[in-house]
């Protein structure tokens, strides 16, 4: 199982993002790889459909429900729809359901 951090530099949630991966993977057994993308430029953000940073993807799958169906790559920060109201970062149950759906 391959989770990608897809992310730029400077981004405000990058590292609560890539710790959040890192602690629900350690909890799988096998651990999946976890893999930052760095996203540097527009060209780069179209060709990997990137939505916005930080992306979280579990063996190419975005993590967040409906994602698959936009179009509106973006070299920006992303914003969530939580139940919790608006964040810079997935939830963490979109992130489990997502690892538990590609462990089947």
């Amino acid at each position: 199982m391959l989770v990608e951090i897809l992310s730029f530099e400077g981004c405000p949630n990058r590292d609560t993002t890539i710790e959040l991966v890192a602690r629900v993977a350690t909890e799988l057994d096998p651990e999946p790889e976890i893999r930052v993308v760095d996203v540097d430029d527009v060209e780069t953000a179209e060709r990997l459909r990137f939505l916005g940073s930080p992306t979280i993807r579990v063996d190419g799958r975005d993590i967040e429900p409906g994602a698959d169906e936009r179009t509106d790559y973006t070299l920006s920060c992303r914003i969530y729809r939580t139940d919790g109201g608006s964040s810079g970062r997935p939830d963490e149950r979109w992130l489990r359901a997502a690892l538990s759906s590609a462990s089947d």
